[in-house]
């Protein structure tokens, strides 16, 4: 059985069915690690040794994460920084490099704080809801440079350092049904930009396959997040094929273990984690209502 979250947050103990994990002792920058589905990978990477930075908006979020990842004795950081603030593509990626230390109540240096990433978690990506006829320029530009260039972008600039030490893993976080291309009634500029997460990833399985830089891209299905009201939650168990949500916790486990091997013959893969989910759910004779 899968351990729960908070089984895990508890233990912080290693591996995956008992091995030594390839994460152990490496480093990782998880961004949008905070909150729903990044925050249960970054407790699952503290879990199997690696050492965090964790970007995310919410100062007291990170506080708390990073000092419950210490208690248990993990290695965690973080860095404060909303990435919808003013401020180019490239000074928010010179500030999230550069950010080695940590700040604030919880600083403390990790062991080796100016060491090259070798791991990058993309979480993070603005949604934008409406009729495809109702969204504006402003509304493309922010997903298609928050959703897509910021994390091919990051991606970029971590690959020489992960290719000339011969290893790195990425995994990015897609949209649901985002494995390929389909048509949206809601939400088109998003998914056009999280669809593109795909050639991101199969481009750095390509050019990576002989230096063991993996990357994938998972797209998770409804899941239950601290993000949903009650109404939101009520309508996703309405449309889940089994009636439930997924745990964010379930959905971290199952990303990781994809990538925490060595060799990575999951590298360049875009996974669908949506327990069979279809938009037209209330038409699919197996859910439950």
């Amino acid at each position: 059985m899968i351990p729960t979250e908070q089984d895990r947050g508890r233990s912080m103990k290693n591996p995956l069915l008992g091995q030594a994990s390839v994460f152990d002792e490496r480093r990782a920058l998880v961004i949008g690690g905070s909150g729903g589905i990044g925050r249960a990978i970054s407790i699952e990477l503290a879990a199997r040794g690696a050492e965090l930075l964790i970007q995310g908006r919410s100062l007291s979020k990170l506080q708390a994460l990073v000092g419950e990842i210490r208690a248990q004795g993990g290695k965690a950081d973080y860095l404060a920084l909303d990435l919808e603030s003013p401020g180019s593509l490239r000074e928010h990626i010179d500030t999230i490099r550069s950010a080695g230390t940590g700040q604030g109540e919880f600083a403390a240096n990790l062991d080796k704080p100016k060491k090259s990433f070798d791991i990058l978690v993309c979480a993070y990506g603005p949604f934008v809801r409406k009729s495809f006829g109702a969204h504006q320029p402003g509304d493309w530009e922010k997903t298609a440079l928050l959703d897509l260039a910021l994390p091919g972008a990051l991606a970029s600039a971590l690959y020489p350092d992960m290719e000339a030490n011969g290893f790195g893993r990425i995994l990015f976080l897609g949209g649901t049904r985002t494995d390929v291309i389909h048509g949206y009634l809601s939400n088109a500029a998003y998914a056009a930009a999280k669809t593109g997460l795909g050639v991101v990833a199969k481009s750095i399985a390509m050019e990576g396959a002989a230096h063991n830089v993996a990357a994938l891209v998972v797209c998770p299905g409804l899941a239950e997040t601290e993000y949903l009201g009650q109404d939101q939650k009520k309508a996703l168990l309405a449309a889940s094929p089994d009636g439930r949500l997924i745990q964010p916790s379930t959905l971290a486990i199952l990303a990781l273990n994809l990538l925490d091997c060595d060799p990575c013959p999951s590298s360049g893969a875009i996974v669908s984690m949506d327990a069979g989910f279809s938009p037209c759910g209330f038409d699919n004779p197996g859910a439950r209502r």
